[in-house]
């Protein structure tokens, strides 16, 4: 229902032509007819169509149902790994399954989820092993420093394990002028983080292509037919 309320408004359906007093194009609004359980919508949406086309849909995957659900609907996918292999297994399997569905599975952006402690002194490499990550929880924590959470950053993608990382501070005040100051810019001096934001929307900044309305495409397809 919200995806057909948010394409509701095609993208030129306002004119804002004052000499004629026309607003908008009532052609290009459309009903949804939405009847569920609970209540029902008729619309159209009493507001044009977003920037974005439609807002980004983010869906944690951490079950098989939620992966099912990931691979239908989102345009981003958190996900829940010990390691890089779990973690590419993991997005190979919301892939197949969203090209399954009909959808092209490089639409979507799959990124490893991490609560980040960044209150401890960095970690001390022992000899012969790289200074490692400190993971809890089914790996969905991460303590150490900033220099540390680069690390661990810079192996996973080396070996190729999702799109990116959904990084959530713990302590907030604390961590996150040490992941922008300290990880973050590590990162770019590695160029494995951008300098500069593509576009204005979050849709852009993740490389989205932004959907087209579905009403739009309905009426073009009957054109052409």
């Amino acid at each position: 229902m919200a995806l057909k309320l948010w394409d509701s408004w095609e993208d030129d359906a306002e004119i804002r032509d004052t000499a004629t007093g026309r607003f908008i194009d009532r052609d290009k609004l459309h009903y949804v007819d939405f009847r569920g359980s609970a209540f029902t919508v008729k619309g159209p949406a009493i507001v044009p169509r977003p920037p974005q086309g439609r807002p980004v849909t983010v869906i944690d995957a951490t079950t098989g149902p939620a992966r099912e659900a990931a691979a239908r609907h989102a345009d981003v996918v958190h996900i829940r790994a010990t390691t890089p292999e779990q973690a590419a297994a993991v997005r190979d399997e919301v892939q197949a399954k969203a090209a399954a569905h009909g959808r092209d599975p490089g639409a979507l952006r799959v990124l490893v989820a991490l609560t980040v402690d960044l209150g401890d002194m960095e970690t001390a490499p022992e000899p012969g092993l790289e200074s490692g990550p400190r993971l809890a929880g089914r790996g969905t924590y991460f303590r150490g420093g900033p220099v540390d959470l680069a690390d661990h950053i810079a192996q996973w993608h080396r070996a190729g394990a999702a799109d990116g990382f959904h990084l959530t501070p713990i302590t907030p005040e604390r961590d996150l002028e040490r992941i922008v100051n300290g990880t973050v810019a590590l990162l770019q001096h590695r160029s494995l983080f951008r300098t500069f934001h593509p576009g204005g929307t979050l849709r852009e900044h993740l490389g989205l292509v932004r959907p087209a309305s579905r009403y739009a495409a309905a009426r073009t397809t009957a054109k052409e037919v």
